[in-house]
């Protein structure tokens, strides 16, 4: 995305061309591809901008304001060949986080943004193809849902929030809400990546923490290292990636007072010491 246009660049000329422009009046969220390469999938919400102060990328300023707003969204199709661009979906409500599965071409999640305790529900399926919606992971009372994920199966989704008990938790369902697994524990996940349900990474209190699969849910974390991130604007948040290989995890930090990337080798999880 570049200013108000959808771009493709191709890799082998370096030559750049416009796949969709979007009108002034229109905020534009993430951009995520479809696993057959055929469409990039984004969503978007009218600007509210010139109503209350909005920064959302330093502080969240606004956040809650444009929930409240219930401001009109979409989820746009673009074709990355030729053809035109279209509303797959539409509604009053602020959709922020439109990711792609990994491996069916036609599904997409997409959140409900706002605050996670008054939204009426985070994480939603979409099937492209139908225009079919439906919420995953529900939650009622205590309960919390965010930063939500697909696995590298394109299949289930992993997530974390608070269970009905205020307690930190973190998870995972199959699109269709089915085979859901949660475990709850002390502390802090913060934002969490994994490839399945191996291993998975999150950058919580300030340290980049690891969980493995145990009886009945997950262990308890172990600390990898600490990432030293103020968090100050999105781009230095740690936001952790395990690399293909599993050998290695990268985040964003700004340590040094400069955003930049790190990358870390994966200790044996037994010799890594509990996390706070």
């Amino acid at each position: 995305m570049h200013d108000l246009n959808v771009m493709a660049v191709d890799l082998k000329t370096k030559k750049l061309r416009v796949l969709h422009e979007m009108a002034p009046q229109w905020v534009v969220s993430q951009i995520n591809c479809s696993a057959d390469g055929k469409f990039v999938y984004f969503g978007t919400w009218v600007d509210h901008s010139e109503k209350f102060e909005v920064d959302l990328l330093r502080g969240y300023v606004g956040f809650a304001q444009t929930w409240e707003a219930m401001p009109l969204s979409q989820i746009i199709r673009v074709p990355t060949g030729d053809g035109a661009s279209e509303v797959v979906f539409e509604e009053n409500y602020w959709i922020g986080h439109t990711n792609t599965s990994p491996t069916m071409p036609e599904l997409l999640t997409y959140c409900h943004e706002g605050p996670w305790d008054k939204v009426d529900n985070r994480i939603w399926g979409l099937d492209a193809s139908t225009g079919k919606t439906w919420k995953i992971r529900e939650t009622a009372g205590k309960e919390t849902t965010g930063h939500e994920y697909w696995f590298a199966d394109g299949l289930r989704v992993g997530y974390h929030g608070k269970d009905a008990g205020g307690r930190p938790m973190l998870g995972y369902c199959n699109h269709d809400n089915s085979g859901r697994v949660e475990a709850s524990f002390s502390g802090l996940t913060g934002h969490i990546f994994s490839f399945d349900d191996s291993l998975i990474v999150g950058d919580g209190g300030g340290v980049i923490r690891l969980w493995k699969p145990g009886e009945g849910g997950y262990r308890p974390p172990r600390v990898l290292c600490g990432h030293g991130s103020g968090c100050m604007i999105q781009q230095t948040h740690p936001h952790p990636r395990i690399a293909p290989d599993g050998k290695t995890i990268f985040f964003s930090s700004d340590r040094t007072g400069y955003g930049n990337v790190y990358s870390i080798g994966i200790a044996d999880f037994e010799s890594l010491p509990p996390a706070p």
